[in-house]
Parts: structure tokens; sequence; C-alpha cells
């Protein structure tokens, strides 16, 4: 896949091309971009027969590591895997290099910062059934369970979340945990299995 490198260009050709990106982007079956949304490199994004993605207003999805401090491992990849799965972005928020995977449903709010190479994931991807693992695609054998992120909620780098976990509005997720359940609203969580350290 070709990346297209904004950096050479002078700022106003590099927000045109964003621009246009973003409508080529915007043309896709299923897939929905409110206002003003910024692609700060070239993602990769995917969708499965009848799923949809919805990436709200002013939402920026950042694949280069020129725009982001940290830098990114990989651009961001968006992809719905199953019929019926369903990725929503929230207006105003910021991804970088993250990966979003959804057999059922990944909802993630307004106002959130997704730190760089995060994974959020609704699927185990294989079965829990040794016997055949790696070629079972058999939909009832993978354990599946929706994903929601609240609002305004900072995810730090390298962190993954997983099948059913949910996270409340205003909470920090520390850099590099792994979130299994509930994390209940103005909470700091870290670790693995991550847990709560602290209460704003």
């Amino acid at each position: 896949m070709k990346i297209l490198n904004f950096g050479s260009y002078p700022h106003y050709l590099r927000l045109l091309r964003w621009r246009i990106y973003s409508l080529v982007i915007a043309r896709r079956e299923g897939l929905s971009l409110g206002a003003k949304v910024r692609f700060l490199g070239l993602p990769i994004i995917s969708l499965a027969e009848k799923s949809q993605i919805k990436i709200g207003s002013r939402a920026v999805i950042c694949s280069d590591s020129r725009y982001t401090e940290l830098g990114v491992n990989h651009p961001v990849v968006i992809r719905t895997l199953r019929p019926g799965a369903e990725i929503v972005i929230g207006n105003d928020s910021g991804l970088s290099g993250t990966t979003l995977c959804a057999a059922q449903s990944i909802s993630i709010g307004r106002d959130c910062l997704v730190g760089a190479n995060v994974t959020i994931a609704d699927t185990d991807f294989h079965s829990l059934n040794p016997i055949g693992r790696r070629y079972n695609k058999d939909y009832a054998s993978i354990c599946v369970a929706p994903v929601v992120v609240g609002d305004n909620v900072f995810i730090g780098a390298n962190s993954v979340v997983l099948k059913g976990a949910s996270i409340g509005d205003n909470s920090i997720i520390g850099a590099g945990s792994v979130v299994t359940s509930e994390i209940p609203p103005n909470s700091i969580a870290a670790g693995n299995p991550a847990r709560i350290i602290a209460k704003l």
C-alpha cells in the first residue's frame, strides 16, 4: 500500500490533499464522515459487507509519526469483520496509530484521546476450541462482546482494550495497560489486567 508523503508539500497543499483523501474515503459504502475530519497520513480502512464505520466531526486520524509526539508503529487500522458490525468514533476524538477491529460493536465517545499504537478489539478472532482453531471461522465458536469507551477518555500508548470492556467518562488508562472489564467513570486505571489506582 502506498503511503502518501504529505510532509514534502507546502502546508496549504497538505490540507488540500487531506481534504481530497477524506472525500475519497467518504465515498466508501458504509462509511460516514462528520465535518472537518482530518487524516494525517493514510489509514487502513476496510468494511465487511453490510457493516458501518462512523467518524465524528473534527476527529483526527493520525497515521504518520511526524504529526504525533510519540510516533506510531503503523497506520491507523479501522476494520469491521462481520456483516452488521459497527465502529463509531465520536466528535473531536483523536487516534494515533490505533487499531480498531469490530466483529460486533466498538463505540468511542467524544473528546477522547487514544494514544499511540493502542489496540481495541471486540472479538477473540479465533475459537477457544483447540481443534482446528487456525481454520475455524464459525462465528458461533468465536467469543465477541461490544466495547464501549465513554466521553473524554484518555487511553495511554500501547494499551489493549479487549472484548466486553467498558471505560467510563473522563477516565484515564495508563500506558501499556490491558483492559478486560468495566472501568467506572472518573477513574485512573493501569496494569494487566487494568485495575483502578486512583479516582479523579
